[in-house]
């Protein structure tokens, strides 16, 4: 597993399955790509990235009938979520000059029963700019909100609610 990618190509046609088959980064210029592997019986296995930063036993959350006694992917979606937010919110700020040297982002993410019988996801998260007056803090994490790669992925695709306090 290598680190592949180029950055979209000719801008007059459409891109089709075939493009995105053949190239599944070319709507981006790629800089980073994580890699992982899952094995095992999904939730109940293992991940382990390619350079082995993480490396983490498996398993079903208590409430959906597993053990508990592993991480699971909604835990590792919600910190990175929750990691790709925070620095969204310090690029905005720092643009605009606003103190947000003790701000934190918290991601909560549910995972339940969907109208077609799967699972959906949703998505809360809970910024705290402490430094700055509540409609700052709100513009902020709006903004943010429109630049994060994570939010961006979601839209449309799940529900995500940011909520803004100041503690």
């Amino acid at each position: 597993m290598g680190m592949t990618g180029t950055a979209a190509t000719s801008p007059q046609r459409p891109h089709t399955l075939q493009d995105y088959r053949e190239d599944p980064f070319m709507a981006i210029e790629t800089v980073y790509t994580a890699e992982a592997l899952a094995t095992g019986d999904g939730r109940n296995g293992r991940t382990r990235t390619s350079d082995g930063m993480i490396d983490l036993n498996l398993s079903t959350p208590a409430p959906m009938g597993g053990s508990g006694e592993g991480a699971n992917p909604e835990q590792l979606f919600a910190a990175g979520y929750a990691a790709c937010f925070h620095g969204a919110l310090r690029k905005i700020a720092a643009g605009e000059g606003a103190d947000v040297s003790d701000s934190s982002v918290g991601a909560k993410v549910s995972i339940g029963k969907d109208d077609d019988g799967g699972f959906g996801l949703a998505v809360v998260i809970e910024v705290v700019i402490p430094h700055v007056d509540q409609a700052q803090a709100e513009a902020l994490a709006e903004k943010a909100h429109a630049f994060c790669p994570y939010s961006k992925a979601t839209r449309g695709n799940i529900e995500v609610t940011v909520t803004v306090s100041d503690d």
